[in-house]
C-alpha cells in the first residue's frame, strides 16, 4: 500500500472509531479527533488512549493499557487488525475502554 492509500484508508478508520465513541449518550469517556489523531480521556480516571497513524511504516498504533498495540491493514478485512488477536480497531478500543471502565463496551 502506497502512502497516499495508507492515508484514505486510516483516516476513513479513524473518523469511523471517533463516529462510533461519540454515540453512546452520556459514555464514561470523552473521544477527540485533532490533527489525524484521537484520543479519549476517561472522567474518573487520569488516562488517555492515543490512536495515530503512523505513515512509515503503514499501521495504526494505539497507545492504552500502558501497552502499544500496533495494527495492520488487511485487505481481505478491510480493516485495521492487530496480527496476534485478529481483532479490528474497533474491537481492539472496545477491548480496551471495557477493560479501563470495569464494563463492556461495545463499539
Amino acid at each position: 500500500m502506497d502512502e497516499h492509500a495508507f492515508r484514505l484508508q486510516a483516516d476513513a478508520a479513524l473518523d469511523d472509531l471517533f463516529r462510533a465513541l461519540t454515540a453512546p449518550e452520556d459514555p464514561a469517556f470523552e473521544a477527540d479527533l485533532n490533527n489525524g489523531a484521537l484520543t479519549v480521556e476517561f472522567d474518573d480516571h487520569p488516562v488517555k488512549f492515543v490512536v495515530s497513524p503512523n505513515a512509515p511504516v503503514r499501521q495504526i498504533w494505539v497507545s492504552a493499557l500502558t501497552t502499544s498495540f500496533k495494527l495492520d491493514w488487511v485487505e481481505a478485512r478491510g480493516a485495521f487488525v492487530l496480527a496476534a488477536t485478529g481483532r479490528t480497531l474497533r474491537e481492539l478500543m472496545g477491548d480496551v475502554i471495557s477493560q479501563q471502565l470495569g464494563e463492556t463496551i461495545e463499539l
